[in-house]
């Protein structure tokens, strides 16, 4: 290893970013949380509330893609809110995504430790007329401490790969999640279609006695006894405003694409960032309403095994709504091969958690300022990285604070799972709306710069040329909606802890992100500016030329459909071709 070195190597693809950020999207979240979704809001709303969990994933990774496609900076999560709002609050952008991202490597190792106890109780199998008397594995027995130590070193040994490697499996990863998810989606219409459960029309579960919305929402449902029941439109909206909740955490991962900025070697050649941003955006969205959609034709929303999925538990797969839809079907071996894939999907997300938490460390690293004074020794050692670029001591530290999925050992794991994912996502709702604030005053900034006729390069900086690397309409808009958004998700994220019985364990974990935050924010503000708060100042840079922005060169603009002979019928060898390209190109 160098001593020296302590750049990444620019060694990605844009179809390696496309699939690392596809694949750090889909862990449990869509196979595990769908089943809580419909359970929670019913099927119909469930389907509204993964529309609106997109809809702040398309105004945020956005905002992020416009600013990273202009000024490819690495750790963008952070650099764009120090340079735009403040540097403060930058860092402790920085510092908590990052954490997010370790606690994300946590709960997915913890959810790997829980699938392994694929069991369905015997009462329920017969109330629903499975074929067989049991249906399991007989791996439950094992402690789950195995499960976490062995998962944790495949998690690391393949985060040692050079960058070039690694995307070559994250994207064979990212293909097998695609056509699995599909092949998922085409199999529960199928037995929708079918019914080898003979029902009254192939939207019953929509209908009567269930319909296309819960009838109540229990507020507390571990505590059925002092649980209170909200029905009516009050609980009609509280329970899709809890799913959206619910649905938030299957979305993150998305920010990955402006993460590999920095070893992405096609960032300008491609217009990878823009491209990305566009496919995953069409990509996630689609797979996730689809496959809540088709699950929830298969599972009434009172499920049994629907139920015993907590607002902060997860459990295994006996609780996934594909998996329940096979066995009340009565389809043998289908349960067990789902459950097994449900194991690689965490896993592969749970590689990336990795990736992204060493990248942001590592972009932290290379900020002194981010550090207090008494670690800059340690911070010059997590700057290095290998000959092959790859950032080790990042890579380690990120990896070791996910021993703490070793908390799988407790007597309920996935009530701890559940805690540890809901502060994740509050953390990344925090980081979110910090990118949501830097595009605005962003979006501002360059419109002066394009304006500036003291600046020679001030065209690069208008967002009509045909030369800027990435726009989308009413951006501005969507920027203030991502924003709003993501500060009422911060705030009302867990109502329910609030609501008696009071849960300590439940408020604390929801909201400690937010005075983390804050606190990272007065403690940097102290340090540069003193202990007195009314002396302190904003300090952002508002920089456009440090790096020079990017911008596309000549030719054909990728993603648009352009004919090159309009007068000549489409199977022209050059229409053809362009329209292949343009196919290629979205499907890649």
């Amino acid at each position: 290893m160098s001593s020296r070195r302590t750049v990444l190597s620019a060694d990605l693809k844009e179809r390696h970013v496309n699939m690392m950020a596809f694949s750090a999207c889909i862990g449990f979240g869509l196979f595990l949380q769908s089943g809580k979704i419909v359970y929670i809001a019913g099927p119909g709303l469930a389907i509204v509330a993964i529309v609106l969990a997109s809809s702040v994933m398309w105004s945020v990774i956005a905002c992020l893609g416009e600013m990273t496609a202009l000024f490819p900076v690495q750790g963008p999560l952070f650099e764009s809110p120090g340079r735009f709002i403040d540097e403060a609050v930058g860092y402790a952008t920085g510092w908590i995504t990052w954490f997010a991202w370790v606690v994300i490597l946590a709960a997915e190792v913890l959810a790997v430790a829980q699938l392994w106890k694929f069991r369905f109780d015997s009462a329920y199998l017969q109330d629903v007329g499975y074929p067989d008397r049991e249906l399991g594995w007989s791996t439950g027995h094992y402690s789950p401490a195995v499960w976490v130590f062995l998962f944790l070193i495949l998690i690391g040994l393949i985060n040692l790969l050079p960058v070039r490697q690694y995307g070559q499996l994250e994207y064979v990863f990212g293909v097998i999640k695609i056509l699995f998810i599909s092949l998922l989606i085409i199999f529960n219409v199928l037995i929708s279609a079918i019914q080898v459960v003979p029902h009254e029309n192939h939207f019953w579960t929509w209908n009567k006695p269930w319909g296309f919305a819960s009838d109540k929402l229990v507020v507390h449902p571990s505590a059925a006894e002092t649980g209170t029941v909200i029905t009516g439109d009050g609980g009609k909206f509280l329970a899709l405003w809890t799913a959206v909740v619910a649905s938030l955490f299957s979305f993150v991962g998305f920010e990955t694409i402006a993460i590999t900025a920095p070893e992405n070697r096609d960032l300008e050649k491609h217009e990878t960032i823009k491209l990305a941003t566009k496919k995953l955006s069409m990509r996630i969205t689609v797979l996730y309403i689809l496959g809540t959609f088709v699950g929830g034709l298969n599972v009434p929303y009172d499920d049994p095994n629907l139920i015993n999925i907590q607002i902060n538990d997860i459990r295994a797969g006996q609780n996934s709504i594909f998996v329940l839809a096979a066995v009340r079907n009565h389809l043998q071996t289908w349960p067990s091969i789902f459950n097994g894939f449900f194991i690689f999907s965490a896993t592969t997300s749970g590689i990336n958690a990795l990736y992204n938490s060493s990248r942001i460390l590592h972009a932290l690293a290379s900020i002194p300022e981010a550090w207090p004074v008494w670690f800059q020794n340690t911070r010059r050692r997590l700057q290095r990285t290998t000959d092959r670029g790859v950032p080790l001591g990042t890579v380690t530290v990120s990896w070791s604070i996910g021993f703490i999925a070793f908390l799988a050992v407790k007597p309920f794991p996935s009530v701890v799972l559940g805690r540890i994912t809901n502060n994740a996502v509050v953390s990344e709702l925090i980081s979110y709306s910090t990118i949501c604030l830097s595009y605005i005053v962003f979006y501002h900034r360059i419109k002066e710069a394009a304006n500036d006729p003291s600046l020679e390069n001030r065209s690069a900086f208008n967002r009509d040329d045909k030369h800027y690397p990435y726009r989308t309409h009413g951006q501005l808009f969507r920027a203030y909606y991502g924003f709003v958004f993501c500060v009422l998700l911060i705030i009302f994220n867990n109502w329910r802890a609030l609501y008696p019985p009071f849960s300590t364990a439940d408020f604390i974990s929801s909201y400690i992100g937010i005075l983390a935050f804050f606190a990272l924010v007065a403690a940097y503000h102290v340090k540069s500016d003193g202990w007195n708060p009314l002396g302190w100042k904003r300090n952002a840079s508002m920089q456009l030329q440090r790096p020079p922005p990017k911008v596309v060169g000549p030719g054909r603009r990728r993603g648009q459909l352009e004919i090159p002979n309009p007068k000549r019928a489409i199977w022209d060898e050059e229409n053809a071709k362009a329209l292949w390209l343009f196919l290629w190109g979205w499907l890649k």
